[in-house]
């Protein structure tokens, strides 16, 4: 191979990007497209008594105006519960819930007008709190759950009927009652973990095309085929019928995952019968999903010996007005308040709750950050109870490769005192230069890569070039220049050779999502059975028309080597096919039943993190500097190593958003900083000085030459080994994120 196809850093969509080309869903017009606006509740729970829209319609340029009562003969939708209406009929549930759409020749026209809109309200009990919702008198934000089971994840939300709760996850296993009633020591702890806007750098934006008994749909959305199937069953359209488009994504972390503004698109070119775009700011994105907020008690009973008997936690999810992915953040939650521990007692629950505040959604590595927020902080707290130092506490009780943590769970791949050893080995050779400088340690084992089910078709032309079609979506992680390497690999032909086309499910082949960290792993498989499905049929071609045989045969690049001489593509097709055209088409898919079945067993590998923080406070106000950091990930095998190490990069600045900056705030269920101007992220100048990224390798992963997904891992341990280097050199424990000045200054002066 040429030189630059061994730079594992040459993307084509970088290039497209930073050259301007790429095209993102507000570059594109659809002819005779029009432009839609909406008009939000600025009401917390409310009925809506009355929509005037007559001065709005009489506007010039504008074309109608689309209402709850236009659409609720649809009904509902959603992916765990059908709960969502299309748009707010007879009741609103949150401040900025769609109300009214404006749809008109331009946008200014459309927001002009979207003012002249009268709604009116009567204010209704509201909940905006996991406190208030659970109380006994609480108003119930929903009446009725339908549940949809096996639609989007497997399995389906457990409601309790007549409360807010929609969802509740309990795993059990052993006796956590006997096994504390034996323990030395007993340790409780309780953790606060905000919402947090996704912030993706592109808002929501969708254009929709509604031609009687066919919808298509241009939208930058994580989960193609999950916005085909709701618009399908929602418009009683067949599933062939909805073509789902989707160009550039300019970022996601689950926040364009399942389906958000589609059906509302949809809906409002429906009305009026010709393509809408409507295309969210920064703020209304804000407005349309978050994080979802927690409050966690975790318990744990200890013997003479510092080894953990038994584990309970209680977590309780802030889900907001409508369900979305909320159930399963809830169960993952669970799962990853284990850790990698063994711990032969477990009781662990998790509810999902309504409450009158912006929908919940997933959000890289739903439920981690939760989770291993409260669980890393109480390792602590429970090391410092028994006076033992926190990293051999962890190693007590860390889970061995090949141990499983529950019966139910796959057995762990991973050594985590691994990762521990070479986060605190690359902090090593460096001296504290006081001690107000501070370390601490956080580690975490999540279970990824739902649903090992994809599809790829793998496209070689008679010159050698290579088209790949897959329905895994490029929101800026590297997935497309991974399966091109995929492809690139397997058939020997040079990267630049292969071209990765954008999803259109109308011709790429069936696949859940990009989520999960699933990409690399059951998508990589789908692509290397395709590729390896095209070079079978090549060298059958030539060992049938050559007439030699087949294990004296193998790919290089340009064409296919019989030991003796290089037979190119061209001679190959012109000879079999009569004609100097042609191509073999290559199809690849991934089933829970592939290899041999390995693919049965949840989770299909686990992704595991470590991370060292070193910090600094300055006393008089409070604040944090993080002044190095170490994250170490088992990633099985490397495929593009800069890539690579930009998501753990990338995941790890967001954790510390997470830690030191980042809280979408309400005040009685009304947003006051759902702003890009009022809410906080890092900026480049947060980012420690000192960042270190390792990435272990031991081929032992489930995907192409034994790789394991990555990317969200690296999020988890950053809140909590910035909380344990404050608790170990500052005797403070702050319990509830984000961890700000005035936070830390007045734990500071407590302590004082």
């Amino acid at each position: 191979m040429s030189a630059i196809d061994n730079m594992s850093s040459v993307r084509p969509d970088l290039i497209e990007k930073v050259t301007g080309r790429a095209e993102y869903v507000t570059d594109l017009t659809v002819p005779g497209m029009l432009h839609g606006f909406v008009v939000r509740s600025p009401a917390i729970h409310a009925r809506i008594a009355s929509i005037d829209s007559s001065v709005a319609r009489a506007m010039d340029g504008v074309v109608d105006v689309l209402i709850g009562e236009d659409v609720a003969s649809f009904g509902n939708w959603g992916v765990v519960l059908k709960d969502r209406p299309i748009i707010a009929t007879d009741r609103v549930r949150y401040v900025g819930e769609p109300v009214a759409v404006v749809i008109a020749e331009t946008i200014e026209i459309a927001e002009n007008a979207a003012e002249l809109v009268d709604v009116g309200y009567d204010d209704l009990p509201r909940a905006t709190t996991i406190q208030e919702a659970l109380a006994e008198e609480a108003p119930l934000i929903h009446e009725r759950h339908e549940n949809l089971e096996d639609f989007y994840f497997k399995g389906g939300a457990r409601p309790t009927q007549n409360t807010n709760i929609f969802h509740t996850y309990r795993n059990n296993v052993g006796d956590v009652d006997a096994a504390e009633a034996t323990a030395a020591y007993i340790h409780e702890d309780r953790f606060t973990f905000p919402a947090i806007s996704h912030f993706a750098m592109e808002p929501h934006a969708v254009i929709a095309d509604f031609q009687r008994d066919s919808l298509t749909v241009w939208a930058g959305a994580q989960t193609p085929t999950a916005v085909q199937k709701v618009l399908s069953r929602l418009f009683g359209l067949q599933l062939a019928k909805v073509r789902v488009i989707v160009p550039f994504v300019g970022g996601g972390f689950g926040g364009k995952a399942s389906v958000k503004i589609e059906p509302l698109v949809a809906a409002a070119s429906w009305k009026v019968q010709r393509p809408v775009r409507i295309a969210q700011s920064i703020a209304e994105s804000m407005l349309t999903c978050r994080r979802l907020g927690a409050d966690i008690t975790i318990r744990t009973a200890v013997d003479a010996n510092g080894r953990i008997l038994a584990k309970s936690a209680k977590l309780l999810l802030d889900g907001g007005a409508y369900s979305d992915t909320g159930s399963a953040v809830a169960t993952k939650a669970a799962n990853r308040i284990m850790g990698p521990y063994a711990v032969p007692n477990l009781r662990l629950e998790a509810c999902a709750v309504y409450t009158n505040t912006v929908p919940g959604a997933a959000f890289r590595s739903i439920g981690g950050p939760q989770a291993v927020w409260a669980k890393e902080s109480h390792m602590d707290n429970v090391a410092a109870a028994i006076g033992m130092d926190p990293s051999e506490f962890r190693l007590r009780n860390l889970a061995s490769r090949g141990e499983r943590i529950r019966p139910d769970l796959r057995a762990f791949d991973m050594d985590m005192s691994e990762l521990m050893g070479r986060v605190t080995q690359s902090f090593a050779s460096e001296v504290k230069a006081s001690n107000r400088q501070a370390r601490g340690l956080a580690v975490a084992a999540t279970d990824p890569a739902n649903t090992p089910i994809s599809n790829a078709i793998v496209r070689l032309k008679i010159d050698g070039s290579i088209l790949v079609s897959v329905s895994s979506i490029e929101v800026g992680q590297g997935a497309h220049a991974t399966m091109a390497r995929i492809a690139s690999q397997t058939l020997k032909q040079p990267a630049s050779a292969v071209t990765v086309l954008r999803t259109d499910t109308a011709v790429a082949p069936y696949d859940w999502g990009t989520g999960a960290s699933r990409s690399t792993v059951v998508v990589g498989l789908s692509v290397e059975n395709a590729a390896l499905d095209a070079a079978d049929q090549i060298l059958e071609m030539v060992a049938d028309v050559w007439e030699l045989p087949r294990e004296n045969l193998s790919l290089v690049e340009g064409g296919v080597t019989t030991g003796s001489e290089v037979l190119t593509y061209h001679q190959i097709f012109h000879r079999t096919l009569g004609v100097d055209s042609g191509e073999v088409i290559g199809r690849g898919a991934i089933t829970p039943r592939s290899k041999k079945g390995a693919l049965v067993e949840s989770p299909l590998f686990w992704e595991t993190s470590a991370g060292l923080a070193e910090i600094i406070v300055d006393e008089d106000t409070g604040e944090i500097h993080v002044t190095r950091y170490a994250s170490a990930a088992d990633v099985g095998r490397v495929i593009n190593r800069v890539a690579a190490e930009g998501q753990d990069e990338g995941a790890a600045i967001m954790g510390l958003g997470h830690a030191l900056y980042e809280v979408l705030e309400f005040e009685d269920g009304q947003p006051v900083n759902a702003t890009p101007i009022d809410y906080s992220i890092p900026r480049i100048s947060d980012v420690p000085p000192v960042f270190d990224i390792i990435l272990v390798e031991n081929g032992d992963g489930p995907g192409p030459g034994g790789a394991k997904g990555m990317g969200e891992g690296a999020i988890l341990p950053v809140a909590p080994a910035i909380a344990n280097a404050l608790f170990s050199a500052y005797g403070i424990r702050i319990t509830e994120l984000p961890m700000t000045p005035e936070k830390v200054w007045r734990a500071l002066q407590k302590r004082n």
